[in-house]
């Protein structure tokens, strides 16, 4: 059964910085993608990375968010920089092949 958690959401204030980690257990997937939703919103994505190491970023997040994927760990991170605070959210990690999703972690950049 596949399983992936989430953690190190947190509140910071803007500007700050914070690491999300994603522990995969159950499945070796080929891509893997973290996501995130507001209270009322539709969940939108926020950066992919596959296997061989190929990533994507929405364009709000591009030059500040870098996604990585420790193969040995089967751990996902998200590391976040220069947060905004309309980068609030609920984080969630999703299997992209198997459409298994986390049960998020709380982001709140507020001073």
């Amino acid at each position: 059964q596949v399983q992936l958690v989430e953690s190190g959401g947190g509140l910071v204030p803007p500007g700050g910085s914070l690491k999300l980690s994603c522990a995969v257990s159950g499945s070796r997937s080929v891509a893997m993608a973290w996501y995130r939703q507001t209270p009322g919103q539709q969940r939108e994505y926020v950066a992919g990375i596959s296997r061989v190491g190929n990533t994507g970023y929405a364009r709000p997040v591009k030059g500040r968010f870098t996604v990585s994927w420790d193969n040995a760990s089967n751990m996902l991170y998200l590391e976040m920089v220069n947060l905004k605070p309309e980068d609030t959210a609920v984080y969630y990690c999703h299997d992209m092949k198997l459409d298994v999703w986390g049960q998020g972690t709380q982001v709140t950049v507020s001073s």
